[in-house]
């Protein structure tokens, strides 16, 4: 007599702890980066008596990190569709731990000439691959690893990781700063933080051996194959793409303007306030770390609504709130603590009923064989082409005295996605597509 034995039940905590890991260690790095560039920027660069042109050339580097976004999201897109995605997301994660590693020990120029900024850019090639493989791969992961009914809740979980990444850099880099006298963290200070990174990549690799595989790779009539997801033929290049141009184009459009909002709103908004009513800058490590708290928070709060009353009402809510609300917002800036804290807070509980639900929304809309890179290529599209865009349109408008005109910039982009999230058919009800 043969016995069947069914594979044993995924452990959702295991599932989500391998996604949010990775998550938290790849917005850490992304974020220190930024955080640092001040001292590490003269370390990499020949000195020219002007200590604005290393900062500029490690900002220039950083915005590399942007533009191989896109490949990277097609590529571990391919990955995670091809050959599973627990597979990509060992290769993101390694990837954001050998470039963190390349900068914790990379030389200075004094020391090696010009392979010192090479190494810098090498290492955020690697940084901006490894970003947009991850939201793909990591998106898909956590959808198919949910149980029907909520989707929505493991969905958050995205960007839980997300900030959890943008905290523990605020307080790596704050700690550092400081204990250390100005001198040291010039010297060697700042590469602290690119090894912590370089850790936790370590630590989500082991993390992430132990998770399940969410795609059938095989037969789906096998017992052993993942649940809920048939598998045919491997998908060939730009399939997502011929197959589904609507669903991408969706995809760019859902996610172009929120992911601007995103960075103006999590980050930015304390140099805007500096810019437009003078607000004291040592404050906004304060607001920030108070506010990206209670964004991380609201995050499966907004996510099990969305599977109790769907996806479309909380999308609609960030869309027509930010058209209606954007410019008084930021009229409402003045130089106080308290002000920027409750603009920041009431801008990011809207800007929670769209990170939240994210990755649900872009799941539902394609087929498991092809999911990821449907997800993978047209979201980093948006991010390098609007989502990043948000700070240097701001400066350009305030060196051109229109500052004014941001707030209708961004009030336009809501409105333009406030249109194409009509466009989009609720589905929480619906099972994923096979």
């Amino acid at each position: 007599m043969s016995v069947i034995t069914a594979a044993p039940p995924v452990s959702r905590t295991r599932q989500l702890a391998a996604a949010t890991v990775g998550n938290i260690v790849e917005w850490f790095d992304w974020y220190v980066y930024s955080m640092l560039a001040l001292y590490f920027s003269s370390q990499f660069f020949p000195k020219t008596g002007d200590p604005v042109v290393p900062l500029l050339s490690a900002m220039a580097i950083f915005a590399v990190g942007f533009f191989m976004r896109p490949l990277g999201g097609l590529l571990g897109g391919m990955v995670a569709d091809r050959l599973g995605r627990k597979k990509a997301l060992t290769a993101t994660v390694m990837l954001m731990g050998v470039g963190s590693l390349l900068i914790a020990v990379a030389p200075t120029y004094d020391q090696v000439g010009v392979l010192s900024p090479v190494l810098l850019v090498l290492a955020r090639l690697l940084q901006g691959l490894s970003t947009g493989g991850e939201f793909a791969a990591s998106s898909t992961f956590l959808v198919e690893s949910a149980p029907e009914g909520r989707r929505g809740f493991f969905s958050s979980f995205l960007y839980i990781g997300a900030t959890l990444g943008n905290l523990a850099a605020i307080a790596s880099v704050a700690f550092l700063v400081a204990v250390l006298p100005d001198g040291a963290m010039h010297e060697w200070g700042w590469r602290v933080p690119f090894a912590i990174g370089t850790l936790g990549a370590v630590a989500g690799l082991f993390i992430r051996r132990f998770a399940e595989e969410t795609l059938a790779l095989n037969d789906p009539a096998d017992p052993s194959a993942p649940a809920g997801n048939a598998k045919t033929a491997r998908p060939s290049a730009f399939e997502f793409m011929r197959t589904h141009p609507k669903e991408c184009l969706l995809v760019f459009a859902i996610n172009a303007a929120p992911t601007l909002y995103f960075y103006v709103f999590s980050s930015y908004l304390p140099t805007y306030a500096h810019i437009t009513v003078g607000f004291e800058m040592k404050n906004a490590l304060f607001v920030g770390l108070i506010s990206l708290t209670y964004f991380a928070i609201l995050q499966p709060l907004m996510g099990v609504l969305s599977d109790r009353i769907g996806r479309k009402p909380l999308l609609l809510a960030f869309g027509g709130g930010f058209t209606l609300l954007t410019i008084p917002l930021l009229n409402a800036l003045q130089n106080s603590f308290l002000s920027l804290l409750l603009v920041q807070m009431a801008a990011l509980t809207l800007l929670a009923c769209y990170t939240s639900i994210t990755s649900a929304v872009m799941c539902e809309l394609f087929p498991a064989r092809i999911r990821a890179a449907g997800i993978g290529l047209p979201y980093a599209l948006g991010v390098a082409l609007v989502g990043g865009t948000g700070p240097y349109v701001a400066t350009w408008l305030a060196d051109a005295k229109m500052i004014d005109a941001f707030g209708w910039y961004l009030t336009i982009l809501a409105a333009i996605t406030t249109a194409a999230f009509l466009r989009l058919k609720e589905s929480y009800k619906t099972g994923l597509p096979q």
